[in-house]
């Protein structure tokens, strides 16, 4: 009987071997390929190779391979434009059967333009040919492992690192300069570490590092829980899908300060969940940029989004980045929305767009070329002049000073208003120069009717990129996009804007609001990856793990909290450079606090006699006072939604009411009532300026002392770095708040007239002149966020060339004999 039932194994064994898989689909896609085939009874798994690109039955990482249930899906990541054929081989105890081969596949290259792959550089874990970089690190993220994956980090604050954001936090430091590949897999909702409902990613500027975070295949999202970049080069986010979005920070993406060289493509943008303004039913930003620059902004699908593309916060540096490629399919606004920068804009497809396309403020310069508009209402718009204010509006968008638009090779179709400059009957009122050629010099007698901003010509200079590109045709363009943007193949959801009104409307589209909320992947396993058990010790992590203070001043406390079969924690990392810990073991919190000296970051563990331990940490930054340009809040645009102050206790005036300010028109107000308060902090010493009812000569208060308004405005020329808060003096109504920073050093023992600086604005030669008693030693030059741009020994200087500077606002400081002086100066 032994005999025949070995005999009988032996047989199943052997029909198992010699089974050979069905290929359903094999397809090739933008530096990845992919292959389904139909599952066999009786396997253990699946192994699969490549042929292709100089390489002969290369495995691929087993996490690769997923169950769908009724079928299995393999990618393959990391390939070189080429042909490739896909091997699928089954494996029972531990030994392959039959192989099945593919037909060829072309795999296409990406689109490597924009600024940032400017000056040599390779945002992210791929070489320029797509390929993994070398000693890259790979890790796979799925909902069962998101918070127990590990690391080892060079220059981590403990080792191994615990969960996906420790991991990053460890990458943060700048000290591993291996690439990072983040792959992610499946439908992931938040992680139990985060920032604030942000997975934040950073690696200290670090030029030898470089980070990748991406999707794999078409149904990889991130579902509830946004991405936030700061302080970060050489990023690249791909191939992801982002939907009803519970950030503090309001964005599905997010690039927030100290940016550089970041590349956001191939993403599917959905709603984000909605804010507490009237015009944030959708969410807050969809893909916003902050103080960064050499971005690159390609190939994403923005799915009726309604404010897409927020870029440049105040009066920040004018820097350089490109969208190309994107399909703003049915979203509102922003596309982009552009203070200071210098932009190029092309062969996007703008399709039925509610409110307007492009818009320019702020002396920008855009230069939009071969994109195609379908029912966009307003294509392009200049703040304060055209279309903006054509039939007496207020402004559709803006009431800052304009910028400057050249346009060259747009289709349009459809749309309500456009109009274009012409130097006889249209000199003023247009919304852009459309050149006749594509390497047109504007002459500065096309200006910007607010303001008087003129194009910088930025386009026609040899030294970038856009010389020698060649652009799609508009309607070239519109189908690469429709076929190429978003996740591989489009990605896994699918809706089409075809009802009546879609093109006008920027409500929310309930049918797909509806979709995403019943969202349910069909991932059921993935090759390699287990389902480990969820682990019964807890750690709480309070939202405000991550904080950056003025030097000298306290943070805020962080309370940790743990609990389940966790009986107590250990801490990493503390105390050190004036931020210790307390531990309440009844409680059982840790209490974070204390003035730091250095920057500071740290990790709690928990530790249980069950369950597996749970790690979570905190970041502490000293501001270096390091100007930020301006953080204004104009409640009649963006009502209670800020990135810069908080607002509790607020309620809007449900009566609107009406003044003006620097050229704004001014409606909507906050009541300043008894519980109301205003809280924000700034890195430097600060001039606030409140604007209040016209007719308001009451009182209002600023930490806790009153400032009387009069007619409506209240100016503090000082205040200090820290943090403050603003409540109730009276009783009033509150439309719009400015801090504006104006040093970059308060040691400033001389005076300003000893030291001169002309002509302002400058284009090419600064000239200093210097009181006689007065030695000049350095002259550094920054940008509004602080940035180092330029710097000379003083000895003898009387001209500092600008002109191979940005456009843009910056800041002079001049160390003499006799201390510092900081001058602000406008590069145009």
């Amino acid at each position: 009987m032994k005999r025949i039932l070995s005999y009988l194994t032996i047989l199943f064994i052997s029909v198992q071997l010699n089974a050979q898989v069905t290929i359903t689909q094999a397809t090739g896609w933008l530096e990845t390929a992919y292959v389904t085939w139909t599952p066999l009874d009786g396997v253990d798994s699946y192994n699969v190779y490549y042929t292709g690109g100089g390489f002969t039955n290369q495995p691929i990482d087993t996490q690769l391979i997923r169950n769908y249930g009724s079928y299995f899906r393999a990618d393959v990541l990391g390939l070189a434009a080429g042909d490739y054929t896909i091997k699928v081989v089954p494996v029972t105890g531990g030994v392959e059967g039959a192989e099945a081969v593919s037909n060829s596949v072309s795999v296409l290259a990406q689109a490597r333009n924009g600024f940032a792959h400017s000056n040599g550089r390779a945002p992210g874990g791929y070489t320029l040919t797509g390929t993994v970089k070398p000693n890259a690190v790979i890790l796979y993220i799925t909902e069962q492992n998101k918070n127990t994956i590990s690391l080892t980090v060079t220059g981590a604050t403990s080792n191994p690192c615990v969960g996906l954001q420790t991991i990053l936090d460890g990458f943060k430091k700048g000290n591993d300069n291996r690439p990072l590949i983040v792959r992610l897999i499946g439908n992931i909702t938040g992680f139990s570490n985060m920032y604030n409902g942000d997975i934040v990613i950073e690696n200290k500027n670090n030029v030898n590092g470089s980070i990748t975070f991406e999707g794999v295949g078409s149904d990889a999202l991130a579902n509830g829980w946004g991405i936030r970049i700061k302080k970060g080069t050489n990023i690249e986010i791909r191939n992801l899908g982002l939907m009803l979005t519970a950030s503090g920070e309001g964005d599905n993406i997010g690039l927030q300060q100290d940016n550089d060289y970041i590349w956001v493509h191939n993403c599917d943008l959905f709603y984000g969940n909605p804010g507490s303004a009237s015009d944030q039913a959708k969410g807050d930003g969809a893909l916003d940029v902050k103080r960064s620059g050499n971005v690159t902004i390609s190939y994403n699908h923005f799915w009726d989004t309604g404010k897409s593309n927020l870029l440049g916060n105040g009066t920040e540096a004018a820097r350089l980045l490109t969208y190309h490629h994107n399909w703003y399919d049915h979203s509102d606004s922003r596309h982009p929305r552009v203070r200071s920068h210098t932009v190029h804009i092309y062969n996007n497809y703008y399709d039925g767009v509610s409110k307007y396309g492009a818009g320019s403020t702020l002396a920008s310069s855009l230069f939009m070329e071969g994109n195609y508009f379908r029912n966009t209402k307003y294509p392009m718009l200049i703040s304060k002049q055209g279309s903006d204010i054509a039939g007496g509006a207020p402004g559709t968008f803006s009431g800052e000073n304009g910028g400057m638009i050249k346009a060259y090779n747009n289709f349009m179709i459809g749309q309500q208003s456009f109009l274009p400059y012409n130097a006889t009957t249209n000199p003023n009122q247009f919304d852009a120069y459309v050149a006749s050629t594509r390497n047109e010099v504007l002459s500065n007698n096309v200006s910007a009717f607010q303001g008087g901003a003129t194009y910088n010509n930025f386009d026609t200079n040899p030294i970038h990129y856009i010389n020698n590109l060649v652009i799609d045709e508009p309607e070239v363009a519109r189908d690469r996009v429709i076929q190429y943007s978003g996740r591989v193949g489009g990605g896994d959801i699918s809706w089409t804007f075809d009802a009546p009104g879609d093109d006008t409307s920027y409500a929310i589209n309930s049918g797909l609001l509806a979709l995403l909320q019943n969202y349910t992947s069909n991932l059921v396993a993935v090759q390699g990856i287990g389902n480990p058990v969820v682990s019964t010790q807890t750690l709480t992590i309070p939202s405000n793990n991550d904080q950056t203070v003025p030097e000298g001043n306290a943070i805020s406390n962080m309370v940790f909290t743990w609990g389940g079969t966790a009986t107590d924690v250990t801490v990493t990392g503390l105390p050190a450079f004036g931020i210790s810990f307390v531990k309440n073991m009844a409680a059982k919190t840790v209490t974070v606090s204390g003035t730091p000296t250095e920057d500071v970051d740290f990790t709690i563990t928990t530790i249980g006699s069950s369950g597996s331990a749970v790690s979570g940490g905190g970041s502490i930054t000293i501001g270096d006072g390091s100007v930020q340009g301006e953080e204004i809040h104009n409640f009649t645009e963006s009502v209670l939604n800020s990135s810069f102050y908080t607002f509790t206790s607020a309620n809007m005036n449900s009566t609107p009411g009406n003044t003006t300010y620097n050229g704004l028109t001014l409606t909507a107000r906050l009541k300043i009532e008894t519980p109301t308060i205003i809280s924000y902090t700034t890195m430097a010493e600060s001039e606030l300026t409140l604007v209040l009812d016209p007719t308001f000569n009451g009182t209002i208060k600023v930490d806790n002392v009153n400032y009387t308004a009069s007619a409506g405005l209240v100016t503090i020329p000082s205040v200090p770095a820290g943090s403050h808060t603003i409540t109730k003096g009276s009783v009033a109504n509150l439309y719009y708040i400015k801090t504006a920073y104006t040093n970059l050093s308060v040691n400033n023992p001389i005076s300003k007239k000893d030291i001169i600086l002309y002509p302002n604005p400058v284009t090419n030669d600064l000239n200093i002149s210097i009181a006689n008693s007065i030695t000049v030693e350095r002259i550094s030059i920054y940008s509004l966020i602080g940035q180092l741009v330029k710097s000379v020994d003083g000895s003898n200087v009387t001209t500092i060339n600008m002109s191979d500077l940005t456009n843009g606002v910056y800041m002079v400081k001049i160390q003499t004999n006799q201390g510092v002086i900081d001058q602000k100066i406008i590069k145009k």
